[in-house]
């Protein structure tokens, strides 16, 4: 079967679906055409630099097109890639155990990446790649409207804030910004904590004192 074939990215879905939520899963949200599909629908064939030629999928973002919260990491991984959908792999399923957290799920938000296509052997985005797919993401802003902006890691906050590459993750996240003229605010990206479960705790507060300043109504 095509790699590529809407069979095969489903069928991934479905597993990790699975995996995340259990066997039994009731769908009770009726799909529908938004402008952010079109949107999407429109660039999601982009060829505008070479990662169009590496890619398997654009990944172009999931979640609730009346989303108050939009999560932006700085790049598809290999498993996004694969199955065409952000924040999949371990790391997702941690990311899902926050959302949960404060009563949250991925149809209550939306996230995305700040570049739509996986960089090869996930390096860093470069500053081409990422002048030429940022406007795809001030365009996705502008369609959802959120209340705020969450930063996943250091390199996706340096990238949107334009801040110095000795800018530490500790000290953005002690600080607000505004992206777009939008509030944002900067959480560890939840790959990091896997490989340092003795932040897990910072990490969860993160999520708190989000739904404490964002989702009081």
């Amino acid at each position: 079967m095509d790699p590529k074939s809407p069979q095969k990215r489903i069928r991934s879905y479905l597993a990790y679906v699975r995996d995340v939520f259990g066997a039994e899963l009731l769908v009770n949200r009726e799909k529908k055409m938004t402008e952010l599909d079109l949107y999407r629908k429109s660039i999601e064939q982009c060829t505008k630099c070479a990662l169009s030629q590496t890619r398997k999928h654009f990944v172009f973002g999931d979640g609730s097109p009346d989303a108050d919260i939009l999560f932006v990491g700085e790049a598809p991984g290999a498993v996004e890639d694969e199955t065409g959908i952000p924040f999949v792999g371990r790391a997702g399923k941690l990311l899902d155990k926050a959302l949960h957290h404060i009563g949250l799920d991925r149809d209550s938000i939306f996230i995305t990446n700040v570049l739509k296509c996986r960089p090869p052997g996930n390096r860093d985005p470069l500053p081409d790649e990422i002048a030429l797919c940022e406007p795809y993401l001030h365009r996705q802003i502008e369609l959802l409207n959120p209340r705020v902006i969450v930063a996943l890691g250091r390199i996706a906050a340096r990238t949107l804030l334009r801040l110095p590459s000795d800018t530490s993750l500790t000290s953005m996240r002690k600080q607000s910004f505004e992206y777009h003229g939008v509030p944002l605010c900067v959480f560890y990206h939840p790959a990091a904590i896997l490989r340092n479960a003795g932040r897990e705790g910072e990490y969860f507060q993160d999520f708190e004192k989000l739904k404490e300043t964002y989702l009081k109504d």
